[in-house]
């Protein structure tokens, strides 16, 4: 039996199993009989995932079954738990599940970032009168390398990284909103920053400060580039499956992939906050630019640290799963 037999064959009782899902996750027509055809069509759709797992495991139906079987286990077998609990487990370790899922996109993003960077930096090394070519005028004039640390210890850092966050957090919805749009505008998005932040690192290597213009970038943009890079891998993952939808329609794909990449998007959130505040309170302070490239240090430690606990939990949390199942 190849894919699309097999999928042909049970789709109805698929889409059968969804609607009692459905119904039962809104309380409605909870009856004895329906509560028996859910437990009966949730078995043969476990028993349909195995199949699937087996010799379809790169299709994207095994990917749907996994989630139709998941809603339906959490329906039959778990307890109603709080909105703590579930805050709890999605960044303890379904983020990370997300991430694993989608890390291809997640590199493209950080590649296209990279591109963009490396193009303008190459350009503004060559010449720095290019820097006004690259950048929009008045941005070009903001900077001055001469006066960098100048207003150390004396910024507002409460309103300094209020500020930064709804600034990042923009750029990010911009990002994975771009999906829309084929993935085009997220394109552009990621570029367009690489492009800003190579042509200012270009700047600085003109007034022989590259160490000083990196330890005020490195100790926040490390979590806030990782964040980004993902916001725009969830747009470029919208945009990809829109632009390649293979069996199924686009407001399938739309439907089904935007739910992941919103997912993907409000898992960069606290990383976002943290990059603010480092941003706010730890770059601009009056401390040696050694001790802002062991914030920086710190930073890729606790990310590491992050995925790493969360690979143990995501692990626990499957072997779990097929327990039961």
């Amino acid at each position: 039996m190849n894919v699309k037999q097999f999928i042909k064959q049970h789709r109805d009782q698929w889409k059968e199993l969804e609607k009692l899902a459905s119904d039962l996750h809104k309380k409605k027509n909870i009856t004895g009989k329906n509560l028996e055809r859910f437990h009966s069509l949730y078995q043969k759709a476990a028993q349909h995932l195995s199949y699937s797992q087996t010799y379809f495991p790169d299709e994207e139906v095994t990917s749907y079954l996994n989630g139709l079987v998941s809603k339906s286990h959490n329906l039959l077998y778990k307890d109603q738990i709080t909105s703590w609990k579930q805050a709890s487990d999605f960044f303890g370790h379904k983020f990370i599940g997300l991430l694993y899922e989608q890390w291809k996109f997640v590199v493209v993003a950080m590649l296209l970032f990279t591109i963009g960077g490396l193009g303008s930096y190459f350009t503004v090394l060559s010449d720095p009168l290019y820097l006004y070519s690259v950048l929009p005028g008045d941005m070009a004039q903001n900077f001055d390398p001469e006066k960098l640390g100048e207003s150390d210890g004396m910024v507002d850092a409460p309103v300094m990284s209020a500020s930064i966050l709804t600034n990042n957090i923009q750029v990010a919805i911009l990002a994975f909103a771009g999906g829309i749009t084929f993935g085009l505008l997220t394109v552009y998005v990621l570029i367009y920053n690489g492009i800003i932040v190579g042509a200012i690192a270009a700047l600085f290597w003109h007034y022989d400060m590259t160490y000083e213009f990196w330890a005020y970038i490195v100790p926040h943009g490390m979590i806030e580039l990782t964040a980004i890079f993902i916001a725009g891998g969830a747009g470029l993952l919208m945009g990809y499956k829109l632009f390649v939808p293979g069996e199924y329609s686009r407001g399938y794909q739309l439907k089904r992939n935007a739910k992941r990449s919103v997912q993907l998007l409000l898992g960069t959130i606290p990383m976002f906050i943290i990059a603010g505040i480092i941003e706010g309170f730890i770059t601009p302070a009056a401390i040696s630019l050694e001790a802002k490239y062991l914030v920086a240090g710190l930073t890729v430690i606790g990310l590491i640290l992050y995925v790493a606990l969360g690979s143990l939990k995501l692990r626990k949390a499957e072997l779990h799963k097929a327990q039961l199942q």
